[in-house]
């Protein structure tokens, strides 16, 4: 099968490379071979490559962290699914391997690309604000990168939820698509400072949830217009910058700092993850949610696809399409 091979750390479009030749992986117990349909482009991946992500495949692996895929063979063949591909055999390839008590059903109301993107930053945004926050009705959400996939989500979700959202994002393309989304009010922090947007858009009072995969500037500057008993959840650190949180400042404007680690659940509570995917499945089929999916490209493009990625270039999910 045709899938990228990565030999050595560095740089997505200096290190990948498409070999024709790999063998298909065999799947192991509890696990599906699946023929990759579309592959979602995600952060993580750049970081995978770099040799900067928690986790590390022993070389050479194939990148790709989330997929939409039909399965290949057995009793479940042709079900469409979706999930995290087994590494060392990524999802940038013609197939990989799911396991089977963690792939989902692709919903029916979304294509390949959108269902490939439901996954892992969608879950991510819901536990986020659901699991940890308890975002409720009627409070402001301030979400960070809100064009990007993870907090495109955040959006998305927040506005099913019956929240007001401020998203911040960074350049006049990325405003639009966050003003597309369906956010209140965008903030684009290249031009304005976002916590003076914020403390004004709500009478002084600040954002009662912050959605940060950024960290850096964007948390410190979120301790400044978080509310009263706000809840800032830190998501990553995109800028590449981990703050060193003052806990005084956090005691004496009583907010919280929550941290959230999705992958942990996918161990610690599998059912929530499942739980999570009907109610996303089920929003997805009223339309309240719809992955945004910048661009799709073929296999071939997939390394320039993450190096996009990987230098903050890209709006939304980029999907490789077609294994």
């Amino acid at each position: 099968m045709r899938a990228w091979q990565v030999g050595e750390l560095g740089e997505p479009a200096e290190v990948m490379r498409l070999a024709e030749d790999v063998p298909r992986p065999v799947p192991g117990p509890g696990q599906l071979l699946v023929r990759v349909r579309a592959a979602a482009v995600n952060f993580p991946d750049a970081l995978m490559v770099r040799g900067q992500y928690q986790v590390r495949p022993p070389l050479p692996f194939t990148p790709g962290v989330e997929l939409c895929g039909e399965v290949a063979d057995g009793a479940r063949r042709g079900e469409r699914l979706i999930g995290n591909p087994v590494l060392p055999h990524g999802a940038f390839a013609e197939y990989a391997l799911l396991d089977a008590a963690a792939a989902f059903p692709a919903p029916e109301a979304l294509d390949d690309a959108g269902a490939a993107a439901l996954h892992i930053g969608y879950q991510t945004a819901w536990f986020a604000l659901h699991r940890r926050a308890r975002l409720r009705a009627d409070e402001t959400l301030l979400v960070h990168a809100a064009a990007g996939g993870v907090g495109s989500a955040a959006v998305q979700l927040g506005r099913a939820a019956g929240a007001r959202v401020i998203a911040v994002v960074g350049g006049r393309a990325k405003a639009e698509a966050a003003r597309a989304l369906g956010a209140d009010l965008v903030v684009d922090r290249t031009a304005e400072d976002f916590v003076a947007a914020v403390k004004e858009a709500t009478g002084g009072r600040g954002a009662d949830v912050v959605f940060d995969p950024v960290g850096g500037a964007a948390y410190t500057g979120s301790t400044k217009c978080v509310a009263f008993e706000g809840r800032i959840v830190v998501v990553g650190f995109a800028a590449g910058q981990i703050p060193a949180p003052a806990l005084n400042h956090a005691l004496v404007k009583n907010y919280s700092i929550l941290g959230l680690h999705w992958g942990l659940y996918n161990t610690h509570d599998p059912r929530a993850v499942r739980a999570a995917h009907d109610e996303l499945t089920e929003l997805a089929e009223q339309g309240a949610v719809r992955p945004l999916v910048s661009a799709r490209v073929p296999l071939a493009d997939a390394s320039h696809a993450v190096q996009r990625v990987a230098d903050g270039l890209s709006t939304g999910r980029i999907a490789v399409i077609g294994g």
